[in-house]
């Protein structure tokens, strides 16, 4: 959705309600079997899983290609950081709140220790560069921020890592008149409040 807005695209969102069963309809499974959310119809072209739809809106609408530079080296330093979120932050992160939040379980010790391991790679990723892939903004910021924006909504403790910290300022300033307040954090905050409950 913030990438959308960075566009300048306007987005016609379809609020599909899990707790509900929405994305098991058969009209949903039709469009995407696999039934995850987000799910993208361009005028018929139906795309899921955010990272591929991010570099498929900057492909398609971008004015240029700074979001996700079409110089190979360039986009494998992206490609990379995407697939570092999808294989390695993001599966650490739902390991480590999952149960906590559905099952009402205590914080792992041992997932907390892997979480603050993966956090030291993304430190090492940003030594020395303001952005994920170097001096600007990318895709891979904008997927990744959402996690990291995640972790700190639940009071996971970020301050170790400078060079994140220092970066997720930035990232959040950058993407801020694009959303990230209402979109990102306001997301971050609903599932903390999940947290607070139990």
């Amino acid at each position: 959705m913030m990438l959308a807005r960075v566009l300048g695209l306007e987005l016609d969102l379809v609020l599909t309600n899990i707790m509900e069963g929405a994305h098991m309809t058969p009209e949903y499974l039709k469009m995407n079997p696999q039934h995850t959310i987000p799910t993208m119809d361009d005028n018929g072209f139906i795309l899921w899983e955010s990272r591929a739809i991010m570099a498929y809106l900057v492909n398609a609408y971008g004015r240029d290609d700074s979001l996700y530079p079409r110089n190979p080296r360039q986009r494998a330093i992206i490609d990379q950081r995407l697939n570092f979120d999808v294989g390695t932050l993001s599966p650490v992160y739902l390991n480590l709140y999952r149960p906590v939040l559905f099952q009402g379980e205590e914080m792992n010790e041992e997932n907390v220790k892997k979480m603050n391991e993966i956090l030291g790679y993304l430190e090492g990723m940003l030594e020395g560069k303001p952005f994920l892939a170097g001096d600007n903004l990318t895709i891979a910021d904008i997927s990744i921020i959402v996690t990291v924006t995640n972790l700190d909504a639940f009071g996971f403790d970020l301050s170790p890592y400078e060079n994140v910290m220092k970066w997720f300022e930035r990232t959040k300033k950058e993407l801020e008149p694009y959303g990230y307040t209402e979109i990102d954090h306001a997301g971050g905050q609903i599932l903390a409040s999940f947290l607070k409950k139990e």
